[in-house]
Order: C-alpha cells, then structure tokens, then sequence
C-alpha cells in the first residue's frame, strides 16, 4: 500500500481523532507525565525481558503463561509501587479483563489511525486530565506495538503453532488476540493517577 492510499485511509479517523483534540483538553502536570512515561518504558521492557526467557526455555506454548499470570502480576506490582493504577488493553483483546473503557478505547483508535498515516508506533501516547466520578485524573496512555516475538502467540492464526493454538483455545475461548503483524498496535499499556495539585 503506497504512502497515499495509508494517507486517504486513514483520513476519516484521523480528522475524527484531530477535532476530538480540539476539544478543551488539559495537559497533566510535567512531573506526573514524566512519572508515567518512566513508568510506561519500565513496565513493557520489564515484561519483555521475562518474555523472552520464557521463550528461549519453553517454547511459544510455554510463554502464554507469562502474558496470562505474570504480566497482570507485574502491573500490580507496579501499581502499588508506583501509586497508579497500571493495565493493559486491546482493541482485540485476548484477555476478557482487557476490554477498554471509553477513555482507553479513544487512545487505541488514535493510535491506530495515526499509524496508518505512517507515524512510528514506538512514539504513540496519549496524556490528559479528565474528570471521573467528579475527580480529576491523570490518564496516560503507550501504545505497545506488535513485535516480532509477540506474532509466536498474535499472529496469524493459521500460521500459530499446534501447542499454541490448542493453549489458547483452553485458555481464552474468545481470544481476538490473533492476526497481528510486527508494527501493528497490539493494544495500549494505561495508567491512572488522582491529579496532583
């Protein structure tokens, strides 16, 4: 697909993504932004190391365990020391309890359509204080791109490996988490903070 058939694809969600942030959004303070964004590269690196060496003892099978119990367990973690409420979620989620609110929703359609416009996935995040049951919160958002290891277990289906698919099929009977490319927006890591004042 050539840079202007991506451009004239992407145009709609983009002009929808552009007006949206037209709106009277509030930037958080540069010490929690800075905050989430340490924390936002700290996480997923954290995650991958763990990934990784599962992988290399185990197989693509073997690593699902990682993604299904160590990962949620990692962000606890980090949520408690850290202050803020750390998660993960996905467009096509695979796991039930990372579906996205509204909020996170949003981010991961901006992110997707200003990838499709060519914009390095790496780089994509979002940042602002919004007002939920009448307190104010910094929401932050980092979108994780598919890697090359990621697409073992999120690519396409057809391509998985037998022990991953019959994992998965015990494991997450309405996985959507398949199909994946490397570059893609897997999903988004999300954190959550009252505002400081």
């Amino acid at each position: 697909m050539t840079r202007i058939a991506r451009w004239q694809r992407a145009l709609p969600a983009l002009c929808a993504v552009l007006l949206a942030s037209c709106a009277s959004t509030v930037e958080p303070p540069k010490a929690q932004l800075d905050e989430a964004r340490a924390i936002a590269a700290r996480v997923p690196a954290n995650l991958l190391t763990v990934l990784t060496a599962e992988l290399q003892s185990k197989g693509p099978s073997g690593a699902i365990e990682v993604c299904q119990v160590k990962a949620p367990e990692m962000a606890r973690n980090a949520s408690a020391q850290t202050g803020w409420q750390i998660r993960r979620a996905s467009l096509r989620n695979r796991n039930p309890k990372g579906v996205p609110d509204a909020w996170e929703r949003a981010a991961l359609e901006e992110f997707d359509a200003k990838r499709a416009a060519g914009a390095d996935p790496a780089t994509l995040e979002r940042a602002e204080v919004v007002t939920e049951g009448g307190v104010q919160w910094v929401r932050y958002a980092k979108a994780l791109p598919t890697q090359q290891l990621c697409v073992q277990c999120h690519g396409p289906a057809d391509r998985l490996g037998p022990g991953v698919q019959a994992k998965l099929a015990a494991l997450y009977p309405d996985d959507r988490g398949t199909g994946f490319t490397p570059g893609q927006i897997r999903g988004g890591l999300f954190l959550k903070k009252p505002l400081q004042p």
